[in-house]
């Protein structure tokens, strides 16, 4: 198992939010006018409003960045490769958010060289501010290890002129004192990337199964496949409305249009098993710790048909409690 860099998710231009679940939709801000206490023992964060915090740590290669995407997916606003000094303050700005930012991972590791100079301190910094934290080491074995960083041709960080296995023994040691003190070690040897997952779902996600996130895209096929789909679905069995010419000028947004489309002999039938088996999909996606899917819906131009289906479609998913965003990718382009 070998670790995987994940950038941040980024909402296109004239996407649709159906929104599943409870409705609600939560996002991270800073509140300039948030009220602070002056407490010597909580000097600067609201009691009310101290996040929680869990440190991720442990072995290069063992697999701290798929712990940190799972939590991630959990809802946890998660900080790569933080220095430790900006711990107490980065908890500080999460108790100023009136409850957006409830809870905070970050991910500390050898790559700040100097990391864990300060790292008792932010510490001992948050126990005094009353800060609820837990820290989730990662390990594995030294052959483990070695098989990763050879699998992928990177050095390891700390190896400088040395071996794989010379960087290994002295991140142990670096590492020593934080893996003796961490309130969950996973060993990951003989992990894959799902059991992982599967690990840090139960630890953390409570009796509330994992969100499934949907992107459904409208696309025509004359401007090509979206290159991040997962399942890719065609509409071009149906009649195409550019052919009737008083429904030319509109989309599939259109009430008309996409009236038409349903009346089509198999459109509504074509709805009702797709969404059945997205479904079966969706529970195997979780399954598999696989927490966003992107479902492209095609037809010629990416105009009409389409653009109906993929409206229609986003609603069943948000009826199921899926968090569906709609995207027309194609629409307006001609």
């Amino acid at each position: 198992m070998t670790e995987h860099e994940t950038g941040p998710v980024t909402e296109q231009d004239g996407a649709r939010q159906h929104t599943g679940g409870d409705g609600t939709r939560r996002s991270a801000r800073q509140d300039d006018g948030a009220q602070v206490t002056t407490g010597k023992e909580n000097a600067g964060v609201p009691e009310a409003g101290i996040p929680e915090l869990v440190i991720i740590s442990g072995m290069s290669g063992a697999g701290r960045s798929t712990a940190a995407k799972c939590l991630e997916d959990l809802g946890w606003f998660v900080v790569d490769n933080l220095p430790p000094a900006l711990i107490p303050t980065m908890v500080e700005l999460g108790a100023r958010s009136q409850g957006n930012v409830a809870r905070i991972a970050v991910v500390v590791d050898v790559r700040g060289r100097r990391f864990f100079d300060n790292l008792r301190e932010a510490l001992a910094d948050l126990d005094v501010r009353g800060v609820t934290r837990r820290t989730v080491f990662l390990e594995s074995s030294d052959e483990a290890l070695v098989r990763r960083f050879e699998s992928v041709r990177r050095p390891h960080p700390l190896q400088g002129d040395g071996r794989i296995v010379d960087g290994i023994a002295a991140e142990r040691e670096l590492l020593r004192e934080l893996r003796g003190d961490a309130d969950l070690v996973i060993d990951t040897s003989s992990l894959n990337v799902h059991e992982l997952r599967a690990k840090m779902d139960a630890q953390f996600a409570g009796e509330e199964e994992p969100e499934l996130r949907a992107t459904v895209m409208s696309f025509g096929f004359k401007y090509g496949l979206p290159v991040d789909a997962d399942l890719v679905v065609d509409m071009r069995f149906l009649p195409n409305p550019h052919w009737v010419p008083e429904l030319r000028p509109y989309t599939g947004l259109n009430e008309e249009v996409a009236s038409y489309v349903f009346n089509q002999p198999g459109a509504k039938e074509f709805l009702d098993r797709y969404a059945e088996m997205l479904r079966l999909v969706a529970a195997g996606y979780r399954r598999e710790g696989k927490r966003y899917v992107t479902i492209a819906v095609g037809c010629t131009g990416g105009k009409h048909r389409s653009v109906a289906m993929s409206e229609k479609l986003a609603a069943r998913l948000a009826a199921e409690g899926v968090e569906t965003v709609v995207v027309h990718r194609d629409m307006g382009r001609e």
